[in-house]
């Protein structure tokens, strides 16, 4: 549970005296009958009064000594906080204030001090302060704190889902989680009540019992079988326990969707602009489940154009206080995970009424730019609309418009599978020479607005953070298929330069018009953490000055950009900034270098722009457009507050099991590479030299991994006296930090979620470079089209994926 969800006391005015009375300095450690005592409580308040000192007792607000006695923890050296342990066992304790604040850098946990804790739980700590520095040598080694957990105040989690194993007579469950050090002891599951009976082998979900001693395992009662381990279906179901996420909606909110009318009728076109005869279109990913918005191009007198950018109208059908608004609220946003989506809306609504599908009238919101003939913005205006989308395209498509003339080659172009989207629109080969001319004229006029802007937006200070990523691809029964690498071409670049316009556009009015209403907010990152991250770029040959400074920042990025290890420093880059959350207050966007911004161009999978939604009606409403809906919905200044915590820890959450589920994604991918012959050759670069092998990152799906020296058998290697190099004893061959060599699978433990490498021999059968001839490999693409069966986690060397705003769009 985090800090925001935590219960309350039971009596607020009761706290504060407590808590007063524990903070004076003449206190001295009291039991719960003096403290009752000293507060002039009266008997009838005793069970009220044990409520909440046990309330506070397991918030860490207080803390319990020897002999009954309640004092603030920092009094008695405890410190509350999270926990978060590493594979080896060891731990990093988080401190925490009680509104969940950061307290402070965290402290190192010794396995042999972390007691009963389990990743992630609400622990109290105390100070070890006669432990020497555990990374002797390195920078801030000298400072960091060492402690031992005292007490687990609070579980993350209730359950766990793992893998069923027999050890001679004994059932256990090894976790997916390896952050989850201990197996979990069942009992047979033959005696169990759940069908069908788990197997060894099998994925199954635990209930855990209160774990009280360290020396014993802890155990757990089988609640669930998921399914064979390893398998898409079972992994995709223990990713929902863990997560708490719900591909099902509950009953009333079904029926409730179901009430409402598959099409757009007249009467829910009143009082809207009609601009279905304007030139629509869509551009999203292959495999976008849902279309929250459109691009419309409008050639005007004088030279001017006038672009309009239309969002789904998920207000127009999503009332407040429905069981639809009640569940997407409580939801917060979609969550994709790798090959399906776990949906805000249902079906009918996410990929139907609300979705912007080509050739069907739909509901928006739009926002009008009147572009001058030199491409400045003359005048924004906002309307509630209706359009019909001409055309669905993907990115691919849309960038072979930008660049190519031959319409021949146009219509070669390939749908994406239906699968894997919501809608595949109708192929290019399908439309006449004039409707391709314009459809490409569209992207092209777009395209050449969007570049002056992209241009404009850097120049004044916004970061870019759009490096190539790689996204991974599933076949129909929901194996990781291939890997794509998807470079940020001029046609991401175009959708995502008119949604930020209109997120800031949007942003501005409803402030200038005196309305609250939800920002997104990025704060400026901690000195500190610069001045960390300014010495780990120079080990790596990056030079930087004063990282506080902006354009600092923009040089240092672009030198990233061009560095042989450029995805693993842009990671590192990331990790040092703060996360961007949502806010009722308008704080500015520091990553985009934005005053005003919000989120309204995803209302589909983001109840935050819904909200803003509503509010853009009030916006209409004050400003006297006629189209204005007829009950505009207030939110004030306390109901935002809540929302914007609320929304945030959803977004947070959802991001973690998006990054779970790559991780297990690539470890499927590369385990079903390690059992095909001959195998896949992969380039790769060197990022970190140790002396019992080094680390990798693969050239073209950006994976990392580890070449342990036991695979190199050609001879006995050393580290080098400064740690760049491990240099062969008798062939003097050398492997360096930042060289490129060709690796294959060696061998892949999905428990560990390790991958391991082996260098591929220099004048062997395959060089490198080659590829093999079963496979359709292109320098953006590594495919694996034959579908083999899964054998038996990814790599503990992968860093998490970066956090973005938009994961499909690369949208902030």
């Amino acid at each position: 549970m985090r800090t925001e969800d935590r219960p309350g006391p039971p009596d607020a005015s009761l706290e504060d005296r407590l808590l007063e009375l524990l903070r004076r300095k003449d206190y001295t450690p009291m039991r719960v009958e003096d403290l009752a005592a000293a507060l002039r409580l009266d008997r009838r308040d005793d069970k009220k009064f044990s409520a909440l000192i046990q309330n506070l007792l397991n918030k860490g607000f207080i803390a319990k000594v020897k002999q009954d006695r309640f004092v603030i923890p920092r009094d008695a050296d405890l410190q509350c906080g999270r926990v978060k342990f590493r594979q080896s066992g060891v731990a990093v304790f988080l401190p925490e204030g009680p509104d969940g604040a950061s307290l402070g850098p965290p402290w190192h946990i010794p396995a042999q001090d972390t007691g009963t804790a389990l990743h992630g739980d609400l622990v109290l700590v105390r100070e070890n302060k006669r432990a020497r520095p555990w990374r002797a040598g390195k920078p801030g080694s000298a400072d960091e704190k060492h402690g031992r957990i005292i007490r687990v105040l609070e579980r993350a989690h209730d359950t766990i889902a793992g893998t069923l194993r027999r050890d001679h007579q004994f059932w256990n469950v090894t976790p997916d989680d390896p952050r989850f050090v201990r197996t979990v002891l069942v009992a047979d599951p033959a005696q169990s009540s759940v069908f069908p009976p788990p197997k060894p082998g099998d994925k199954v979900l635990v209930r855990l019992h209160e774990w009280t001693q360290p020396h014993q395992s802890p155990t757990g009662d089988i609640i669930e079988n998921l399914g064979v381990t390893h398998t898409p279906g079972a992994e995709f179901k223990a990713i929902l326990y863990k997560y708490h996420l719900q591909p099902e909606f509950p009953e009333p909110v079904l029926l409730e969707a179901a009430s409402i009318p598959p099409e757009v009728r007249p009467r829910d076109q009143v009082g809207r602009e009609d601009i279905r005869n304007i030139f629509t279109i869509t551009i999203d990913p292959d495999d976008a489940k849902d279309f929250d918005d459109a691009l419309s191009v409008e050639h005007l007198s004088g030279g001017d154009l006038r672009i309009g950018i239309h969002i789904a109208d998920v207000s127009a059908y999503v009332r407040p206080g429905t069981a639809l608004d009640k569940e997407a609220r409580a939801r917060g946003n979609s969550t994709y995970l790798v090959g399906c989506v776990v949906p805000m809306l249902p079906h009918v609504l996410s990929n139907g009424l609300c979705s912007l599908v080509e050739a069907q009238d739909r509901l928006t919101k739009s926002v009008f730019v009147t572009f001058g003939a030199t491409g400045k913005i003359k005048a924004t205006r906002f309307a509630n609309t209706v359009i019909r989308s001409r055309k669905r395209l993907t990115y691919r498509q849309a960038f072979a418009l930008l660049k190519e003339n031959d319409l021949a080659l146009l219509r070669a172009l390939p749908l994406p599978p239906a699968h894997a989207t919501g809608s595949t629109g109708r192929p290019l080969s399908s439309l006449t020479d004039a409707e391709l001319v314009e459809l490409r004229d569209a992207v092209r006029t777009l395209w050449s607005l969007a570049e002056p802007m992209r241009v404009a937006r850097m120049q004044k200070g916004s970061l870019d953070f759009d490096f190539p990523e790689v996204k991974i691809f599933t076949d129909a029964d929901g194996y990781a298929d291939r890997l794509e690498l998807i470079q940020n071409d001029e046609s991401h670049q175009l959708v995502e330069e008119f949604m930020l316009l209109a997120n800031e556009v949007v942003a501005r009015a409803l402030h200038e018009a005196g309305l609250p209403f939800l920002s997104r907010v990025h704060d400026q990152p901690d000195p500190e953490k610069l001045i960390e991250l300014r010495d780990l770029l120079a080990t790596f040959g990056v030079q930087a000055g004063d990282l506080t400074q902006r354009q600092e920042i923009i040089r240092v990025l672009d030198k990233i950009r061009r560095h042989p290890q450029g995805h693993t420093l842009k990671t590192q880059f990331l990790r040092s900034l703060k996360q961007a959350c949502y806010r009722a207050s308008v704080d500015g966007h520091y990553g985009l270098y934005k005053k005003f911004y919000t989120h309204f161009t995803s209302p589909i999978r983001r109840y935050s722009d819904l909200v803003v939604h509503r509010i853009f009606d009030n916006y209409l409403a004050r400003t006297g457009a006629t189209n204005a809906a007829p009950a505009p919905v207030r939110y004030n200044q306390a109901d935002l507050d809540a929302l914007a915590r609320h929304l945030s820890l959803t977004e947070r959450n959802s991001t973690d099991a998006e990054r779970e589920t790559v991780k297990l994604k690539l470890l499927e991918f590369f385990e079903r590479e390690a059992q095909r012959t001959p195998r896949q050759q992969f380039p790769a670069l060197i990022t970190d030299i140790r002396n019992h092998g080094f680390f990798i990152e693969l050239r073209e799906s950006m994976a990392y991994g580890f070449v342990p020296l036991s695979s190199l058998q050609d001879d006995l290697y050393s580290i080098s006296a400064d740690g760049r190099e491990l240099v062969g004893r008798r062939t003097k061959r050398k492997f360096t930090l930042g060289q490129e060599i060709p690796v294959e699978v060696f061998r892949v433990d999905r428990y560990k979620r390790q991958i391991d490498f082996r260098v591929v021999q220099e004048g062997g059968p395959r060089a490198s470079g080659q590829q093999r001839e079963d496979s359709s490999v292109t320098p953006a693409m590594v495919s694996q089209n034959r579908k083999m069966r899964p054998g038996q986690r990814q790599d503990r060397h992968q860093p998490p994926r970066r956090h973005k705003d938009d994961r499909r769009r690369r949208r902030r």
